[in-house]
């Protein structure tokens, strides 16, 4: 019986996932691919993932092969396809930097790149691996390190419309996170994007509408660039107070047996949330990452009971933070100190989900190698001293030749 039951589930799953592709298929009929290969702007922020849907393609092809190109022309194109469209990749396997083709995947004739950075932006074209193309998408990843950033707790205002006589430059921004937190203070941001207007832009390229685009899209004329460069899409930060979702509490037996062991001995601790416990060198660097987490998503941080809130711990806003969240909502922790040692909470979306016990202790002698970062920093130190040392050293002699120069030079 268990095995009928079994192959009845098999079945089942079988008969879901054809239907999902014939309707699939059902779609492409419906959608009939341009005569003249156009590309579809898109505009994304560093660190994010994103989707790239093939819209449209003829009936007899069952599996698609993705392009990258750099620049319109590239003679280097990337394959994204293992020519199956069969290649599927863990999102929670990928490190942040690495190379494009170890963060993508394929599902259903869509590309998904995980992570993107921003020399991920370019042209994505769906085809076959004959070369015939049916879609494009010009994508645009936007730097996440010089992001300007402002506090409306502090009267601060996003960045001003700039406009010239060909073009305007502007940022677009995207609807409010959740509040970071609930039942305390909290934060939300709204994270906008750079665009440019202009009626100068390249007609191959698809906008809605049709005279606005991301400021890195490849329609831009070159003669824009220069001014445009300037622009850096920008986050707004301000501050809310949500209450907290009832949730069930501890059953009838659970809360009889913890109460019993109370009365018996001392309670035991019961965390409020799933805890990792974590050790870490002194002097080394950490990076804390919140559990199914995304960047654009709402996470905050505490340790135990103290709120590390963006206002003081943004990157950027202290140039000297040791301890500080970046924009993909990761917690670094630099130059590891005891001080450090605590309980880091994660909040996602208003709720609280992880928790990270630090403790920090000493490590014997180790032999240090080029990739630890002290080693670079050490290095970028003595090098730095190095230069400005000998910098003086030049101007001193130098300074000296000039005034034994003008002092033995006879008059006439």
């Amino acid at each position: 019986m268990r095995l009928a039951g079994t192959a009845i589930l098999l079945g089942m799953a079988d008969v879901l996932h054809a239907f999902a592709i014939m309707e699939k298929e059902d779609i492409f009929k419906k959608t009939p691919c341009p005569a003249f290969l156009m590309f579809d702007n898109a505009a994304y922020l560093a660190d994010m993932s994103f989707e790239l849907p093939c819209k449209c393609k003829p009936e007899e092809v069952t599996s698609v092969v993705w392009y990258f190109q750099k620049s319109m022309g590239s003679q280097q194109t990337k394959v994204l396809t293992d020519f199956d469209g069969t290649m599927f990749l863990d999102s929670g396997h990928i490190r942040v930097g690495s190379d494009m083709l170890k963060r993508f995947s394929i599902r259903m004739f869509s590309l998904i790149v995980f992570q993107a950075q921003v020399k991920d932006s370019g042209h994505y074209l769906c085809g076959t691996k004959e070369g015939d193309f049916f879609y494009g998408y010009d994508v645009d990843v936007q730097p996440s390190q010089a992001i300007t950033v402002a506090f409306e707790d502090r009267s601060q205002h996003p960045q001003k419309d700039h406009t010239e006589k060909h073009f305007s430059v502007f940022t677009t921004f995207w609807d409010w996170t959740k509040c970071d937190r609930c039942g305390v203070r909290g934060e939300q941001r709204r994270i906008g994007l750079c665009y440019v207007k202009s009626a100068y832009l390249y007609p191959r390229y698809h906008t809605v509408p049709t005279d606005v685009v991301s400021c890195g899209s490849r329609s831009v004329p070159g003669r824009f660039q220069g001014t445009i460069r300037q622009r850096k899409p920008e986050v707004v930060i301000r501050s809310c107070l949500t209450p907290c979702v009832k949730t069930e509490g501890p059953k009838e037996g659970v809360l009889s047996i913890s109460n019993l062991i109370a009365k018996i001995g001392q309670k035991p601790w019961l965390p409020k949330v799933p805890i990792q416990f974590h050790k870490q060198q002194i002097g080394s660097s950490l990076i804390i990452a919140c559990p199914g987490a995304r960047p654009e998503q709402a996470v905050a941080w505490d340790k135990d009971s103290t709120r590390l809130y963006r206002t003081s711990f943004l990157i950027g806003v202290n140039k000297s933070m040791r301890v500080f969240i970046d924009h993909g909502n990761h917690l670094h922790i630099r130059f590891t100190q005891l001080d450090d040692r605590g309980t880091y909470y994660c909040w996602r979306e208003g709720q609280m989900v992880a928790g990270f016990r630090l403790s920090v202790g000493f490590q014997g002698h180790r032999k240090r190698t080029l990739d630890d970062p002290e080693t670079r920093y050490a290095i970028k130190a003595i090098l730095t001293s190095y230069v400005v040392i000998t910098m003086v050293f030049i101007s001193i002699h130098v300074s000296r030749c000039c005034c034994y120069v003008f002092r033995c030079t006879p008059m006439e």
